[in-house]
């Protein structure tokens, strides 16, 4: 049975933005949506906050009309609200534990927290043992759709084509959770999976000029020999065609497009989802006692691409 999807709202235009987009994608999976904010109880109150009003009930009006935004661009969409008096990263954890999916905004400041990348939405796809998946604010339901043809009315936009998702792949390391997030994301859409995968070739050094000297004798075996730029590549590409061969026989109404290059990943990435609606990428799981993180290509990309961006951890 599919769990909810989980939103943090902050009050920011980036949080109602994640708000909209999860109860899109909720719709989207047949399942409901917890809205959370957490709050903070300071010795004096903070001073946006109104004369007339303390912290519990500013932050309970802040959630009130984030879910009353919601609900009006989705009747029907099943909604709870939950308001929680504790740290912001440890609210979001506890809230999302068995749910689907973690649903934040990036980029925006709130009135109370907020969600800034490199901060608290940092921190929780850091920890999170759930999918989360990042939002910009301004980001509409007109973004994830191709752009509209001359004549088409607002509310033909949700007719339009889904723009494609883009999957970041380690050919050398692949991971099913991953694999399977993106095809099912494209799936529902019914969109089309671009697949990237970069890869780098050992580095040749030029050789040396041959000068007679005496040296000690050399370990027995041949020195590792890079593999040329046109074979590597082939080999690349006939891995990831591999990797992938059984999940387009699993979701075979999913066009997929296999982009192999040389170069890094992060380039590689932001460049691909000029026209994407969706980027998926993989968090490998650390143990939390020694510290958590994103991994390099997930933090470059969280700060550069303005689609939302699917993190997914595995092993």
């Amino acid at each position: 049975m599919p769990h909810d999807i989980v939103v943090g709202v902050d009050g920011s235009a980036a949080g109602l933005a994640a708000a909209h987009w999860a109860a899109q994608e909720s719709q989207r999976r047949g399942t409901g949506l917890t809205m959370v904010h957490a709050w903070h109880r300071h010795a004096r109150p903070a001073p946006y906050i109104p004369m007339d009003n303390n912290e519990h009930d500013w932050a309970e009006e802040l959630l009130r009309e984030a879910v009353r935004s919601v609900r009006a661009a989705h009747p029907g969409l099943r909604i709870t609200d939950r308001l929680v008096c504790d740290a912001t990263v440890t609210a979001l954890l506890a809230a999302s534990a068995d749910a689907d999916l973690l649903v934040l905004g990036s980029l925006g400041l709130g009135a109370l927290s907020g969600f800034v990348t490199g901060s608290v939405s940092q921190r929780v796809v850091g920890r999170s043992t759930r999918p989360v998946v990042l939002v910009r604010a301004g980001r509409g339901a007109a973004d994830e759709h191709l752009p509209a043809t001359d004549g088409i009315a607002p509310e033909e936009i949700p007719t339009m084509p889904y723009r494609q998702v883009v999957l970041g792949l380690r050919a050398d390391r692949p991971c099913d959770e991953l694999i399977e997030f993106a095809f099912d994301a494209a799936r529902r859409r019914g969109t089309g999976l671009q697949v990237v995968h970069a890869f780098r070739t050992p580095f040749r050094p030029a050789a040396a000029p041959s000068v007679p000297l005496v040296t000690a004798a050399a370990p027995e075996g041949p020195a590792p020999v890079p593999r040329p730029r046109a074979q590597a590549l082939a080999d690349e590409e006939r891995t990831v065609a591999a990797v992938l061969r059984p999940w387009r026989e699993k979701y075979p109404t999913v066009p997929v497009t296999e982009t192999v290059t040389e170069g890094r990943a992060a380039v590689a990435l932001v460049r691909a989802i000029r026209d994407a609606g969706l980027l998926v990428v993989g968090r490998r799981t650390t143990d939390h006692r020694v510290g958590a993180h994103t991994g390099s290509v997930t933090h470059a990309v969280l700060h550069h691409v303005g689609c939302p961006v699917a993190v997914v951890p595995h092993d």
